[in-house]
């Protein structure tokens, strides 16, 4: 018997190789290639793509642009993340970590959606129709009907899906679909990109909006939502510790609206709650007028987060100091040490450092810098800031402040939520006239030491 044909492709990123490599030259990790069958058309497909007619170009200002018809879930923190609602014909991927609440946050907004009078069919490829309900009865009553299917065949989906013509799907999960042509197991990147191309074709056919789940496993040996990230319209990361009760849904890639945009809930027994205002929420037990805490203005998407800042300095009796960061970058953390040891003489070469951005956030943004530099001077001259002043601004290794985007909206939403000083870089306090707050303009790292108290 002749050996049948197979290539190679890599689990993070979909590249495809006639051999196997060590390393992936698309995505350049390690050890990421599978070896899968190719995939053969059948002769019926061969006739039915001869017949097909022939596509002609269209010109670029005869094409009828019109705004993208917009459906709100009921769910605000769901709807900013998604840029106003779900639009007609869109197809989003929903991925994280298992057990993270990805299924959770999906049923409840096919609850909101179908109390709206949306036809909504939910798909799932690991419950059963009994396990859905038994979480279904935990999220509260139905007032709406729910269209519920157990299957994993994508093509006895797509002919339910044409006959009951849905319009919102709920796919949980892309790893379980799978299509009998395909000889590759349920889970591979062969399985995994044909059947999402397959609910693109329904999604932009028929006008039906498709919500994806997409499993990313600890071991890697699932092809994670990398592969489907430039396949789909939006992609959703569903992120939070499972220690933390708190969750976040961050999208990654948005045809129609803005990334890196942020919603927050927070898990409890009858499923997630919003969390309107993530700053109170955060800043919950904040301790008054301590050293070595600073309140920073952080922005995430279009939102201002305001969250607090902390740093322990103390002095140490070992040759090495230790130094830790929880919640931003360490490496940031050891170049601001530094610049504060060479540009105000302060040596922290004796002292152990402890940096912590409190509430489990992980903020990598450059504004975060000024608040940890006086959260650093604070604890190690044993001096508070007053409890009312926020700080944001990114420093340089020369010490000086550099400017930073939003700074406006930043200080504003530090103004209604009642603070009274803000210590900012001083090329964006020259733009700024905002009412009810004090700017307080820093053009280096030596004026931070006549704001401590």
């Amino acid at each position: 018997m002749a050996k049948s044909k197979t290539v190679f492709f890599c689990k993070e990123c979909g590249f495809e190789s006639s051999k196997w490599l060590g390393q992936c030259p698309g995505c350049k990790e390690w050890n990421t290639f599978t070896e899968e069958p190719v995939v053969k058309k059948s002769a019926s497909s061969m006739a039915v793509t001869k017949g097909l007619k022939r596509a002609e170009p269209e010109s670029l200002s005869k094409v009828l642009a019109e705004d993208s018809e917009r459906k709100l879930t009921g769910i605000a923190e769901f709807d900013r993340v998604l840029g106003g609602g779900i639009v007609k014909g869109s197809l989003v991927l929903v991925g994280g970590d298992p057990g993270i609440g990805k299924s959770t946050l999906l049923l409840q907004v096919c609850k909101q959606l179908v109390e709206r009078d949306t036809k909504v069919l939910y798909i799932s490829g690991e419950e059963s129709l009994r396990q859905i309900k038994m979480r279904a009865e935990r999220l509260g009553t139905f007032k709406g009907d729910l269209l519920l299917l157990a299957e994993t065949n994508l093509d006895l989906i797509s002919d339910t899906i044409t006959r009951v013509m849905p319009q919102v799907i709920v796919i949980d999960s892309i790893q379980t679909m799978f299509r009998e042509e395909i000889s590759a197991a349920p889970g591979s990147v062969s399985q995994v990109r044909e059947t999402t191309g397959a609910l693109m074709h329904i999604a932009k056919g028929m006008g039906i909006t498709v919500f994806i789940v997409g499993h990313v496993t600890k071991e890697g040996v699932v092809a994670g939502p990398r592969v489907l990230e430039h396949m789909v319209d939006t992609v959703l990361y569903f992120e939070g510790e499972n220690t933390a009760s708190y969750r976040i849904l961050r999208a990654v890639k948005n045809r129609f609206g803005s990334t890196n945009e942020i919603g927050v809930f927070e898990m409890k027994n009858a499923g997630l709650s919003e969390v309107t205002n993530p700053s109170e929420y955060m800043l919950q037990g904040k301790p008054e007028d301590e050293p070595g805490s600073v309140i920073a203005a952080s922005m995430e998407g279009t939102r201002t987060i305001l969250v607090e800042v902390q740093a322990l300095v103390c002095q140490t009796n070992f040759n090495m100091p230790r130094r830790t960061a929880a919640g931003t970058d360490y490496n940031r953390v050891n170049l601001l040490m530094a610049v504060i040891e060479k540009r105000l003489g302060i040596q922290l070469s004796f002292c152990d450092a402890y940096i912590n951005v409190a509430g489990g956030m992980k903020i990598n943004e450059p504004a975060l810098d000024l608040a940890i530099v006086l959260a650093i001077l604070s604890s190690y001259k044993n001096k508070a800031l007053s409890s009312k002043t926020i700080a944001f601004g990114e420093v340089g290794l020369t010490g000086e402040v550099r400017a930073v985007n939003l700074a406006e909206q930043r200080v504003a939403d530090a103004a209604k939520l009642g603070y009274e000083v803000c210590i900012l870089p001083y090329v964006n306090k020259q733009n700024l006239n905002i009412k009810g707050i004090q700017l307080v303009g820093i053009r280096n790292v030596k004026e931070l030491i006549n704001q401590l108290r």
